[in-house]
Formats: structure tokens, C-alpha cells, sequence
């Protein structure tokens, strides 16, 4: 029953499935993206990145501090990156810019 339900959904919303394919390849390209690695220091960031023009923070326990680049925002916990996001109306690029 289960798969005949997830077949009808599948054939009567084919105009779901590109979008499904756009966003791996979203994926794909992201990880490409020259952008700070989770579990990189402040300070590590500071010199590959240059210094960030907003900071937030730190908010919490433990305390998470964000630094806004142009195109994505940094999220620190302590002295380390948790994740960076794009900001929004961002797209992705490639991490080398002449390619």
C-alpha cells in the first residue's frame, strides 16, 4: 500500500522531481565553496577570510557568536565554527571565482 501510495504521488507531481535534481546539484556545488570548515577556529578563519563585517554575540550557554561575510554568515560555539550559512538571496559560486 505504501508504495503504491508513494507511486501515485511520484506520477501525479512529476514537476517535483527537477526540483529534486536542482537541489543536489546545490549540494554538490556547495561543497565546493570556499567558506569556513566546521571545527576551524576564530582565528583561522580571521586569516583565511579576512575580519568579518558584523559580528553578533555571544548569545547562549554554551555561547554561539555569528560573523556576517558579504555572501554567508559564520556560526562559532566558543572558539569554533559550527556551521556556515549563505545569506539570504545569496547564491552558490564556486570556490574559485575566475572559473
Amino acid at each position: 500500500m505504501t508504495r503504491m501510495v508513494l507511486t501515485l504521488i511520484l506520477l501525479a507531481s512529476p514537476a517535483l522531481l527537477p526540483a529534486d535534481v536542482l537541489l543536489i546539484e546545490q549540494v554538490r556545488q556547495a561543497e565546493g565553496m570556499a567558506v569556513p570548515q566546521n571545527g576551524q577556529s576564530k582565528a583561522g578563519v580571521e586569516a583565511a577570510f579576512g575580519a568579518p563585517r558584523d559580528t553578533t554575540g555571544p548569545v547562549g550557554n554554551p555561547p554561539i557568536t555569528r560573523w556576517t561575510y558579504e555572501h554567508w554568515s559564520v556560526y562559532f560555539e566558543f572558539d569554533r565554527v559550527l556551521f556556515t550559512v549563505l545569506n539570504k538571496g545569496e547564491v552558490i559560486t564556486s570556490k574559485n571565482p575566475g572559473s
